[in-house]
């Protein structure tokens, strides 16, 4: 079980291959990877002797009770994700989507903006899973004997080793998040808290990993290859999504040191019916890097982009105004001229184009951003 924060983009959204949409809940999308149907068999063939055991007439039908039983404890595990979800909205953050797959569920969220919100989306998960098994262990005790005691105590282990389990302080697991928050709060910097509790993450794969042996050498349980198998399978996730956040987390580190006023280029103002030649010629005169079109009022009314530019002939542009090769000005192309980092490629990424219209406080125009040169600012300074 995971919480994942959305990384600042777009808001497009395209579902991954292999994912199934099952429904919503309060708004929010619930999706089920293909893998799950994988781990849902693999259950029902794990618990058929179990199953037989406590029901021996079930004959064929062992394998759906052990189907039924897959389908109950996910049912726990979205249980798990929407405590995440219902915080996450309390905190007035944007919930993208519920996904199961083979190792549990991933809730796509806003990133929390301050250490006690990663710390309360984080934490509700694992309690809430830890409130479901003993709820199941107190169901035990008034269970009659048979295949329902199985289930509920099935339930209730697995609940309880999920919730304690995600408490682990280790990204991507919920406990890492937690670790994330208050290394952030006591260090002020979210990004440092993501690489401390990356290598939390990168740890406990390394645990994972050893566990059939620990099993051996010190509680005298031979492992199968089953255990094995699971083993790499679970290390692997877990390495692989500390070290990404790791890499996400020193990357965003860099940010501050992109500067919209910096990297603004030196920009002419023109009248949107000036010819196209005209208005390159005045920008080549002058030097300026970027051409801002104005409409019969004298104010801002689009920005001319590069490509469309380049992609007209020569012997075409005394004859188009400058206002064909524009871009018409919207709210979102229009940045404050004094952003930088983060805040920065989040406003950039609300709203994706090639230009920008920088503004000073007054509501001057100070100059124009090309997301090309930000790309290539940040490349520099990796």
């Amino acid at each position: 079980m995971e919480q994942q924060t959305a990384e600042p983009g777009p808001p497009a959204a395209r579902r991954e291959r292999g994912t199934l949409r099952i429904g919503q809940i309060g708004g929010v999308d619930v999706l089920v990877r293909s893998s799950w149907l994988l781990v849902a068999g693999l259950i029902a063939v794990l618990l058929a002797p179990k199953v037989e055991a406590v029901a021996p007439d079930l004959g064929a039908l062992k394998y759906v009770a052990g189907l039924t039983f897959a389908v109950l404890l996910y049912l726990s595990v979205l249980l798990h994700e929407m405590s995440h979800a219902l915080m996450a909205k309390r905190y007035g953050l944007s919930v993208k989507s519920i996904t199961l797959h083979f190792l549990g569920g991933v809730t796509e969220i806003d990133e929390p903006d301050t250490p006690r919100r990663e710390f309360g989306v984080s934490v509700v998960g694992p309690l809430t899973s830890i409130a479901i098994g003993v709820v199941f262990v107190g169901l035990w005790f008034v269970t009659p004997q048979g295949l329902p005691r199985l289930a509920v105590e099935g339930l209730a282990g697995a609940n309880l080793i999920v919730g304690v389990l995600n408490l682990i302080p280790g990204l991507p697991l919920d406990g890492g998040r937690v670790l994330r928050a208050i290394v952030w709060k006591a260090t002020g910097s979210p990004h440092k808290g993501t690489i401390v509790a990356g290598w939390g993450g990168r740890a406990t794969a390394v645990l994972a990993l050893a566990w059939p042996v620990v099993q051996e050498l010190f509680f005298e349980v031979s492992p199968m290859i089953f255990d094995y198998l699971l083993a790499f399978v679970i290390a692997t996730f877990l390495w692989g999504g500390a070290s990404s956040a790791i890499m996400s987390a020193k990357l965003r580190l860099r940010l501050p040191t992109l500067q919209a006023r910096a990297l603004a280029r030196r920009t002419l103002a023109v009248p949107h019916d000036l010819p196209l030649a005209e208005a390159v010629r005045r920008a080549q005169e002058q030097d300026a890097g970027s051409i801002v079109v104005l409409d019969s009022d004298g104010r801002p009314s689009g920005i001319v982009n590069e490509a469309a530019l380049l992609a007209t002939p020569e012997d075409r542009r005394p004859w188009l105004p400058v206002s064909s090769v524009s871009r018409t000005m919207e709210a979102g192309l229009m940045v404050p001229v004094d952003l930088a980092g983060e805040p920065l490629i989040r406003a950039m990424q609300r709203t994706p184009a090639s230009e920008y219209l920088l503004i000073e406080t007054d509501g001057s125009v100070f100059g124009v951003l090309t997301s090309v040169d930000v790309d290539k600012a940040f490349a520099a300074s990796r």
